[in-house]
């Protein structure tokens, strides 16, 4: 065996290799949940992680209203909105939001763990949030991921 026999390999948006998993948010903690899916969307559970590179797969997250918040977040954790306007900040508590915009709370703590450049928007393209148990991407063929 040979020096040359074994090279490095470098994935490329053609050679991903990406696949569909759907995850259920039932009964998970936000924070931890996240993270995980950041990590999936990024592709760093994969032997051909490449950092530059769109190597992850694409992930559909079911009952986005169903998350868990520990601790007393649920109605201290505030979200800020602004409007760009003098006197536009508008806050909101998370149990307000979560019953209002469930898929939101969800996406808001994904993103914030992705890389925060052009990658990072492209690599959140690839996450599906939906606030009930049913999602249209049947055709995908999409495995099952538990934690």
């Amino acid at each position: 065996m040979d020096a040359l026999s074994y090279k490095t390999i470098s994935a490329k948006k053609a050679t991903a290799n990406k696949e569909w998993l759907v995850v259920d948010a039932e009964g998970q903690t936000l924070g931890r949940f996240a993270s995980k899916i950041a990590s999936i969307l990024r592709g760093k559970h994969k032997t051909s992680f490449t950092p530059h590179a769109d190597c992850g797969d694409n992930v559909i997250i079911i009952n986005a209203e169903k998350i868990r918040f520990t601790g007393n977040k649920l109605n201290e954790k505030e979200y800020k909105f602004f409007s760009g306007y003098p006197g536009g900040l508008r806050f909101e508590v998370a149990k307000n939001l979560l019953d209002r915009r469930p898929t939101y709370v969800v996406e808001h703590a994904i993103k914030g763990m992705l890389p925060k450049n052009k990658l990072g928007a492209e690599l959140f393209r690839n996450l599906y949030v939906y606030a009930g148990n049913e999602h249209p991407h049947g055709a995908q063929q999409p495995k099952e991921l538990k934690f």
